[in-house]
């Protein structure tokens, strides 16, 4: 089946890796971001089709434009990715009221937007059709929100919920044939520069090479059956998240016993194990 692709943040880095992966699997692209391109050149010389559409992905006329070219240039729409981000480091007690805005609308609104204009699409075509859609979206997360990195309130805050925006969104849109995944990659790009360094010589275990190909799998029949789900990607391995579950329970009556469970263990909730 031919598909139709909307990749965010498409210009450098994971997008861009995305936008060809899905291309090389036969996908027609819809490439975003805030400046030009020449990954649209890249595909369109490899024998593929694309097409770029700039904009902020936290503006509704950029959602709304992404749609309509999907619709209007090649036809329908059945893969969404969502990538684009910025980054705005700095201490919660030193963050600025712009530099959180910043990060929650580029992240979390942005995903927000083209989910909401891509649901309400597969939905009215679903009711039109009377059966399910082919319909898959990818978001972007990202260990920030298991691990709360100190410096990156925003971002950390953002990333969580990209992660529950996922699962309610394969709650709510399953039964349309919508497949919502995210994955949390560990990849070495611009804006993961200060965190992750530079490139070693030789083979990269944070190479977007190794985190394009996953995004390209959840994007294809072959994942039908995986949804709501959240992954960790990087070196040529995928690892799943588990959902957070309750631990142990205490009555109200025991709470001066409980600083004693606490003591002496690790206060991170998550696990930093690599994979």
């Amino acid at each position: 089946m031919s598909r139709v692709a909307i990749v965010t943040g498409a210009g450098a880095g994971l997008g861009r890796a995305e936008a060809l992966a899905l291309a090389a699997s036969g996908a027609s692209i819809v490439a975003n971001d805030v400046a030009g391109t020449d990954v649209v050149d890249e595909i369109e010389a490899a024998g593929g089709k694309a097409l770029l559409i700039k904009g902020d992905v936290g503006e509704r006329k950029t959602a709304d434009a992404l749609v309509a070219a999907a619709l209007e240039h090649f036809g329908g729409l059945h893969v969404l990715v969502n990538n684009a981000g910025v980054l705005r480091d700095r201490m919660l007690f030193s963050m600025s009221d712009e530099e959180w805005d910043t990060v929650i609308r580029v992240h979390l609104r942005g995903h927000f937007l083209l989910s909401r204009n891509a649901t309400a699409h597969w939905r009215r075509q679903s009711k039109a059709d009377g059966k399910p859609v082919y319909a898959r979206i990818v978001n972007t997360a990202s260990e920030a929100f298991l691990f709360g990195s100190a410096g990156q309130p925003n971002y950390a805050a953002a990333k969580a919920g990209i992660a529950a925006l996922t699962v309610a969104t394969a709650r709510g849109c399953a039964r349309y044939g919508v497949r919502a995944n995210a994955i949390c990659p560990r990849a070495r790009t611009a804006m993961t520069q200060g965190t992750f360094g530079d490139a070693p010589e030789g083979p990269d275990p944070l190479s977007v090479g190794h985190v394009a190909p996953f995004a390209a799998f959840l994007a294809s029949p072959e994942a039908d059956q995986i949804n709501g789900q959240v992954f960790v990607v990087h070196g040529g391995k995928v690892g799943l998240v588990r959902p957070p579950a309750l631990e142990r329970t205490w009555d109200l009556a025991e709470l001066s016993g409980m600083p004693g469970y606490f003591s002496g263990r690790d206060q991170m909730f998550a696990s930093q194990e690599l994979l």
